[in-house]
C-alpha cells in the first residue's frame, strides 16, 4: 500500500507555495520528498551517489514560473532509507520508485527530468509507464541501456565508502579526469555531495547494484520513447564520466528529440541550476507542456 505523509499532517496541494517534505512509505523502503511551487509537475531525478538538490542545484526558477516542482532522494540516498535487501536497487525498482512518488502527489502524470542515474530511470519510466510522462528532460545519460562494463570500478568505489567513507570513496575514486585548474573544485563538489546522505550503507549497496542493472532492452529500445524530449549533453573535457557521444546517441535513437550542449569552455549546463531551469522552461512552453504555453 501507497501512503504519503506530510509531517504530522496531510497538507492540501493548493495551499503549497514553499519547499514542503513529505514521505511515500514504499514495500522495502521509505523515500524522502518534497514539492514545491503550484502549477505544471515536475518531477525530478538524480544521478548516482546525489541527492534531488543535485537536479537544478537548488535553483526554484520553475517553480517561480508556473511549475510545481517535485523533488526526492532515490532509495538510500539523500534522507531516504536504504532497501531492506541489499540488492534491492534495479532501474525498474527505480522507476517504480518514482511512479509512486508522483501517484503520492495526486498528478496523473508529469514531465520528468532525470540526470545520468535518473536519466536512465526517467527513460526506463516512459517506456514502462508512458501513461505518466507529459515530457522527457534527459540530462548528461551515461547509460547504455545494459549493465555496466567496468563493475570492478564501482565495486572500488562501493568498497571505499563502505570502509573509509567520504574520504575513502574519494581515495578510490582517484583524481577527477578534468583539466588540472578544476580538480580541487570537483573533489569539493563530490564530498559536499557525499556528506548529505543519512545512509551511506545505502549509496554503498545502490554503488554495487544499480550498475549491474539495465533500465532499457539496448539503445534501440530508445525508439519507443514518443512524448517530446530534450537532451541536455556536457563536453568530454569537463565531464568525462557522461560522453558527450552517449547523449548525441540518444538524441538520434528518440524521435523528435531536441539537442542541447554548453559553448566550447564553458562549465556543463547540467551544473547551472538557474540557466539549466530556463532551458528546460522554454522547452516545456514551446513544447505545448508548461503553463506559460497556455497563457496560465
Amino acid at each position: 500500500m501507497l501512503r504519503i505523509i506530510y509531517g504530522a499532517e496531510e497538507m492540501p496541494h493548493s495551499a503549497i507555495t514553499e519547499p514542503h517534505p513529505f514521505t511515500v512509505l514504499r514495500a522495502d523502503t521509505t523515500v524522502s520528498a518534497e514539492r514545491t511551487g503550484v502549477g505544471d509537475p515536475v518531477l525530478l531525478l538524480h544521478g548516482l551517489t546525489a541527492t534531488r538538490r543535485y537536479v537544478l542545484h537548488g535553483s526554484t526558477a520553475l517553480a517561480r514560473a508556473g511549475y510545481e516542482l517535485i523533488g526526492y532522494d532515490a532509495r538510500g540516498h539523500g534522507a531516504s532509507q536504504p532497501a531492506s535487501d541489499p540488492g534491492g536497487y534495479t532501474y525498474d525498482l527505480l522507476g517504480d520508485d518514482a511512479a509512486a512518488v508522483l501517484a503520492a502527489t495526486g498528478h496523473a502524470s508529469a514531465s520528468l527530468v532525470g540526470q545520468s542515474m535518473g536519466a536512465a530511470t526517467a527513460v526506463n519510466v516512459a517506456l514502462r509507464h508512458p501513461q505518466l510522462v507529459r515530457a522527457l528532460v534527459i540530462i548528461t545519460p551515461a547509460h547504455r541501456g545494459a549493465p555496466s562494463p567496468n563493475l570492478a570500478h564501482w565495486d572500488a568505489l562501493a568498497e571505499g565508502l563502505e570502509q573509509g567513507g567520504v574520504d575513502g570513496f574519494l581515495a578510490a575514486y582517484g583524481p577527477p579526469r578534468v583539466p588540472a585548474g578544476m580538480v580541487e573544485t570537483v573533489r569539493a563538489v563530490m564530498r559536499q555531495r557525499l556528506e548529505r546522505h543519512e545512509y551511506p550503507e545505502g549509496v554503498a549497496a545502490a554503488l554495487r547494484a544499480i550498475p549491474r542493472s539495465a533500465a532499457f532492452a539496448g539503445l534501440a529500445a530508445l525508439e519507443d520513447v514518443s512524448v517530446p524530449t530534450l537532451i541536455v549533453a556536457s563536453r568530454d573535457e569537463m565531464d568525462p564520466e557522461h560522453p558527450v557521444e552517449v547523449s548525441e546517441e540518444y538524441a538520434r535513437r528518440i524521435p523528435g528529440a531536441e539537442f542541447t550542449i554548453e559553448e566550447p569552455g564553458q562549465s556543463p549546463l547540467a551544473w547551472r541550476g538557474g540557466t539549466l531551469s530556463r532551458i528546460v522552461g522554454e522547452f516545456l512552453n514551446r513544447d505545448g507542456i508548461g503553463a506559460a504555453a497556455r497563457g496560465i
